[in-house]
Order: structure tokens, then sequence, then C-alpha cells
């Protein structure tokens, strides 16, 4: 039940902000009716049920999915078998991202029926599917990840020339729908599971990236589907928006489409799943038992959220969208700035990114400064978004072909880990805020201003907000790279380095030595990871504590348990969280019989003195 709390808690602090502004907006400046804002009120709180729901679940279940079968792919010896498994790993899990669906229900809304909303849907699943079996072989063979996607967006910038500004707005859309809080946790559990079980030295920049990958499969599938079918432009005309009557009506009537969607998006990667326990994996009964809880808690979370979605929390968005630009168009700039910036700033997942890049940093880049600079980011998107609805003659182009272009240059000047993590950060921002309530807010401004054209105006905010990390987050990259180099060379300049630090212009570290029981060293390197330990050497020997030795009574011979020993080297600001986190967890505590040691491992660096030529003197003990 802590991991439900935290959950609730993460979404609470997303949504609140946004239910705030709203109803601020609502008894101040736009009459919306009061069927809708207690429609909105409940939809909220069935969102709020919902999601943290669906989030725990997946937790439970879809995280385990990810990591078993990444460890499948990665083991594979057969390139067919390794496309054929990553290919639909990738379709299946899109199949049922609550985003994806949303957009495609949307989609199908804005084109009146011309764009079905499953054939949205498979589409870009078949995009992502592609693109992550072309990210596990990148991993695999080591290929630079800013060349793979300087390759891909170049790919990309000429397929734009030919498509038209309905599907430019649809494909990028669709791009940042499909990393929503089903997929980005998948996926990302399947690309730390590849690197882990790939290892090396770049297992650290290796666990980011896929996400990115994963989100030009959209982007690529919809712009050649345009292509090749010959479609430059989208006929028909979305019908005119009627908000529904009544409060619980509409919630009742959707509820049972919205559970048979659901139990079909799901079950397949489910089925999958279970195919694979049964002839590879032979998974413990209790981790199966886990395992599908966490599904039932998926279907469940999912068909409350996608019911509140669509009965009442989008309504409110496309009604405020419409009333406002009757009013003022103007308004909607401010107001989309204010929007985008609350819902970034207290953002779990923002938050989650940030000490990852502090981490990897230790300590240059504080946490404070990417959130402000992500919440900034965001917020200028979705204002830049609000002006392509009030100004004809700006286009979308204008901003995502040159961003990305921008962000694709400055990926080699940035620090490696950094370009997986930007590429992955639009996800981060693009979640279900922006998926839901956002753009249903832009479709509705798009639809009340006569200039404006509801598919190609009313769409491409989530594209606007998935960019604006990518961009924002190679900044920091390359300054930080910078900032490495410029602290090199004023090392150098000295001629000879002091044989002490001072404490405040040094990193000190901690040697951290775990012993566990046999078969417990993989729990206690994931939970290190969490904790902000990076790499982890794992031993092999057997135990000395005599209480624990067992002698065969006929034969008098001494048996000594078998046991593991993990050791890491790691900022002392992580030590006690680390030993914290590995003393917490009740399956070591009571299965594991873990002892955790920890020594500042200053003493044992090895300083080497540098003069004006660049010769090394002898290495000196510090």
């Amino acid at each position: 039940m802590n991991l439900l709390f935290e959950k609730t808690k993460e979404v609470t602090q997303t949504l609140l902000p946004v239910v705030i502004l709203v109803l601020l907006i609502s008894f101040t400046i736009v009459d919306v009716g009061t069927d809708v804002i207690i429609r909105f009120i409940v939809g909220s709180v069935m969102l709020l049920i919902g999601l943290s729901i669906f989030l725990w679940g997946v937790d439970l279940s879809m995280n385990s999915i990810g990591e078993h079968m990444s460890r499948e792919v990665a083991t594979s010896r057969s390139v067919l078998r390794i496309s054929v498994l990553s290919f639909l790993l990738g379709f299946l899990i899109t199949v049922a991202e609550p985003d994806l669906l949303i957009l495609g229900s949307q989609v199908e809304d804005a084109s009146g029926g011309t764009l079905n909303a499953t054939l949205i849907v498979y589409i870009v699943s078949i995009g992502v599917g592609v693109m992550i079996s072309l990210g596990i072989f990148r991993l695999l063979k080591d290929m630079p990840l800013n060349i793979f996607m300087a390759i891909t967006y170049s790919v990309i910038f000429i397929l734009a020339l030919f498509v038209s500004e309905e599907f430019l707005a649809i494909s990028f859309d669709a791009s940042g729908a499909t990393t929503g809080a089903l997929t980005t946790p998948f996926v990302l559990a399947l690309s730390i599971g590849l690197s882990q079980v790939k290892g090396g030295k770049k297992s650290e920049e290796n666990s980011f990236g896929l996400v990115g990958i994963m989100s030009a499969g959209p982007i690529l599938a919809i712009m050649l589907i345009s292509i090749i079918s010959g479609q430059k432009n989208i006929q028909g005309e979305a019908a005119e928006f009627v908000a529904a009557e009544g409060v619980f009506d509409p919630i009742i009537n959707i509820l049972p489409t919205i559970f048979i969607e659901s139990l079909v998006a799901l079950l397949p990667i489910s089925i999958l799943f279970f195919i694979y326990n049964f002839t590879k994996f032979k998974l413990p009964k209790g981790e199966i038992i886990g395992i599908i809880r966490g599904l039932v808690l998926v279907l469940l979370g999912l068909v409350l959220f996608l019911t509140a979605v669509n009965s009442g929390f989008m309504d409110m968005g496309r009604i405020l969208g419409m009333e406002i630009a009757k009013m003022n168009p103007w308004i909607l700039i401010g107001i989309g700035f204010v929007m985008g910036f609350i819902v970034v700033l207290v953002e779990p997942a923002v938050h989650v990114l940030g000490e990852q890049i502090e981490e990897v940093t230790g300590g240059h880049i504080p946490l404070n400064l990417i959130r402000m600079t992500l919440s900034i980011g965001v917020a200028m998107a979705i204002s830049l978004s609000m002006v392509r609805i009030l100004i004809p003659e700006v286009k979308l182009w204008y901003f995502l072909l040159p961003g990305f272009a921008l962000a694709m240059l400055l990926s080699f000047k940035a620090e490696p880990v950094f370009v997986g993590i930007a590429y992955d950060a639009g996800g981060v921002a693009s979640g279900p805020m922006t998926a839901t309530f956002v753009l249903a807010f832009a479709q509705g401004a798009a639809s009340s201003i006569e200039t404006a054209n509801v598919l190609v105006d009313g769409f491409g905010v989530i594209a606007m907000v998935a960019m604006a990390p990518v961009f924002s987050i190679m900044l920091l990259g390359t300054a930080f790279r910078h900032k490495k180099i410029g602290e090199y060379t004023s090392v150098e300049e000295e001629y000879v380095v002091t044989p002490s630090i001072p404490v405040e212009n040094s990193l000190l570290y901690d040697c951290i030595m775990v012993n566990v029981d046999r078969g417990f060293a993989e729990n206690v390197v994931g939970l290190a990871r969490q904790s902000g330990a990076k790499g982890a050497t794992i031993l092999h020997g057997r135990g000395a504590n005599v209480h624990h030795r067992v002698v065969l009574p006929v034969l008098n011979v001494e048996l000594k348990p078998e046991k593991e020993t993990i050791l890491f080297i790691t900022n002392s600001n992580f030590s006690e969280q680390i030993a914290d986190n590995l003393l917490s967890d009740k399956k070591l505590k009571e299965e594991g019989d873990i002892v955790i040691y920890i020594c500042p491992a200053e003493d044992a660096m090895i300083k080497y003195d540098l003069n004006r030529n660049g010769n090394n003197n002898k290495p000196e003990n510090i």
C-alpha cells in the first residue's frame, strides 16, 4: 500500500494545480455551467484514483515484464528472433498506451471520421515497434546514439517536405503521445535491463535513449502512410462540439465501451508474456501472482482514467478554450504559459529526471535549475502553440524542425549520457495532462477562431511540449561538458596538482560493501541504482559466520553458506540513502541476510602530479 500512496501523491501533485487553475478561470472569467463544473470535479477525482491505480499496477507488472523480456532479447543469438520480439514488444505495449488512445479519438473527432482512431493507433504502434527493434540493435552494436538520432531526424526532415501541415502536426503529436504513463516505464525497464545484461563501460549511457528512439517511430509511420497513400490533405470537418448533459449519465454510458477497449488493448502484451513464461522464464508462483495482480490493477486504472478523461475532463478543456477565444483570444497566450509552467514544475517525473542529471554531473547542475529550465521551456512551448492558433502565418514547422535540428547538432557537443537523457525527457513533459486537458484546450480555442484550422492548429501542442525538454537538456549537457573542460584546463595551468584536495573543492567517495546470500545480488544492485549508485562489482564466495555454518553429522564436513559481495564506489552524499534503502527492503532483510559496510574511499585514491609539459610523475597515494 505504500507504493499506492506514493503514486497517489505523485498524481495529486500533477493534477491539483490544473484543477485549481481551471476552477479559478471557471469562477472568474468563463461561465461554463454547473453540470460541467461538477462533472469536471467528478472526472478529476476519477482521474486521480484511476491514474494512481494504473501507475501502481505498472510498477507491479509492466516493469517486471519489461525486465524479463529484455533479458530474453539480449541473450538471443538469432538476428531474426531479436527483430521479431523487439517489434512485438514495441507494438503491443504502444497499442495499450492511454495517451495514444486519447489522441486517436481526438484525431477522429477533428477529422470528422476521415481518420479512424483505431487505424491511427495501429499505424503509430507499428512505427514504434520498428524503431524499438532498431534501437535495440543500436544498443547491442554500440552505435553512438547521437549518430543514430542524427540519421533518423535527417530522414524525418526530408519526409516533412512531402507531407501536409495536418499530417505534420498529427505525426509529431503522436510521437509525444506514445511516451506516456505505460510505454515510458516499460521501455525504460527494457532499456535498463538490456544495458545491464550487456554491461561494459557504456552501461550507464545505454540505459537512456530507447524512449527517444521509440518516439521517432510515430513521426516516420504517419508521414510514410501519407506519402504512400498519396493523401496530401485530410478531407472532412470536425463535428460541432456539444457538451454532454448531466453529471453521471455521460460517465455511465461510456464505461462499458471503455472497459472493452482497455481489455482488448492489454490482452496481447499479457498473452505474449505468459507464453514466454510458460516456455522460457518459468518464474516462481509468487512472482507470477504479483504480475497478474498488477495487470488487473492496470486494467482497472486504465478504465477509470479513460472514462474520466472522455466524460468530463477534456470537455472542460474544450469549453474553456472556446469561450476564452471568443472573449479575448490573446489571453490564451498567458494562460498557456501559466498552464505549462505549473504542470511541469510539479511533475514528479521531472523531479526524478532532475535527480538523475544532478547525480551524473556530481551536483554541478542542480535539481532546481533543471526543473526551472524545463518548466520555462514547456511554458513557452504551449504559449507558442497558442500563437500558432491566433496567427495563421505562423506554422508548426517554424518551431519543430529548427528546434530538433539544433538539438541534433548539440548532441555532438554534449556529454554522451546527456544525449540519451535529453531524447528520453520528451516523454517526461508530455504526460497525461498535456495529452488530455492541454490538447483539448488548444482544439477548443482553434474551433472558435475563424482563421484557425482545428486539424492544423488544434494539434501540434504535444509535439511542442515534447521538443522543449530535448532542446533544454542538450543545452545543459553542452554547458556541463564545457565546464568540465574548463576545470581540467585550470588544473593543468597550475602545473602541479597539490598533494591534498580541499574538501569543499572535491567530491568525497565511499566504498560500500554489501554481503548477501547467493541469489540476491541483482536485488541489491537494482535498489542501489534507484538510490544513486552507478556501477557495481559482484564477487562470489562463502561466508565465515560461525552461526551460519552447517556440519554434516556423519562425514564431519563443514559447509559454509554461499555468499555474494557487491562493491560500490559512490558519492558520499548517496551512501546513507543507499544503505537505508537496502536495509529497509523486507526481502533482503528477512531472506538475504544482508550486511553492509561503508568506508571512505579517499585513502585508496591515486593522484598523479601534472607538470607544464604534461608528463606524469610517480603516482602518490593520497
